[in-house]
């Protein structure tokens, strides 16, 4: 009875120290970091009135892994774009307005997905009729586009100081096809509300 009641806490306390080690591997994996590439090495990127932006489709299931670990959405009908703006100027640039096309090789205009959207892009799928359930059939499969990293790595800045930079995808429900583009409008330098020129960037 003795030794039950020293290791009992012994015990517990090895249970939770296991528990904790558990949460925090997950933690860590969950919040794993992204690196994107250096903006002066992209072919794909403009400058205009000193403001940089370059753009990277994520398509290829290698640079999807980079950025979303095991989840590819590109397989699931979701382009995800990478967008870097860096400030070269002396003005704070607003970003609340700022809008992002896709912009296929025939011009036709595609409007950005908001990231908390995307999950809900799957087609539903078809009830089963008839018959009794067979254990461990007919579950519902996880979601391909259900992981957190799709709004942990969406573009949410808002505001731009000079010499800042800022990066983060947006998601288009479209394929990726040469002679496309990202168009982006709606920049603004936040002293006086004036827009800035557009960008639009070939997707390359």
């Amino acid at each position: 009875m003795t030794f039950v009641r020293k290791s009992l806490p012994l015990l517990l306390g090895l249970v939770a120290s296991i528990t904790g080690l558990s949460v925090s591997l997950l933690a860590v994996d969950r919040d794993k970091k992204f690196t994107p590439p250096e903006l002066d090495t992209l072919q794909t990127k403009q400058t205009v009135s000193e403001v940089t932006i370059g753009a990277v489709p994520y398509e290829g299931e290698a640079e999807a892994a980079t950025a979303f670990g095991k989840m590819h959405p590109y397989e699931h009908g979701v382009l995800p774009v990478l967008l870097i703006i860096r400030n070269g100027s002396k003005n704070t640039i607003g970003l609340q307005s700022m809008k992002v096309e896709y912009h296929d090789k025939d011009r036709q205009s595609i409007d950005a997905i908001p990231p908390a959207d995307v999950p809900f892009l799957e087609a539903p799928k078809r009830p089963s009729f008839g018959g009794p359930t067979i254990p461990g059939l007919g579950r519902k499969k996880k979601n391909p586009l259900g992981g957190p990293e799709i709004e942990i790595r969406a573009f949410s800045a808002k505001m731009l100081p000079p010499g800042e930079s800022a990066h983060g995808f947006f998601y288009f429900r479209t394929g990726h096809r040469s002679g496309a583009s990202l168009y982006v409008s709606g920049l603004q330098e936040a002293s006086t509300g004036k827009d800035l020129f557009f960008f639009e960037i070939p997707l390359e």
